[in-house]
């Protein structure tokens, strides 16, 4: 995967497809792949980013945000 747009992609079939969490997704891709997950960090797109940040605070990781009701 050279761009950030391809790797976004496959990591969103791969949390599709295995029913995994994005950060999960990812970390399974590296697996898959034999590399670092430090290396992937420059194709990472905002949207992908931001779908992880929501993991992570499903799963308190990371504090919650005030949300206005809708």
């Amino acid at each position: 995967m050279r761009t950030p747009k391809l790797f976004s992609m496959a990591i969103e079939n791969i949390a599709k497809e295995k029913g995994l969490t994005h950060m999960e997704a990812i970390l399974w891709y590296c697996k898959q792949e034999e590399i670092e997950p430090d290396t992937v960090s420059n194709l990472i797109t905002k949207s992908l980013k931001e779908k992880v940040e929501a993991n992570a605070r499903d799963l308190n990781f990371l504090p919650r945000q005030a949300q206005l009701p809708i």
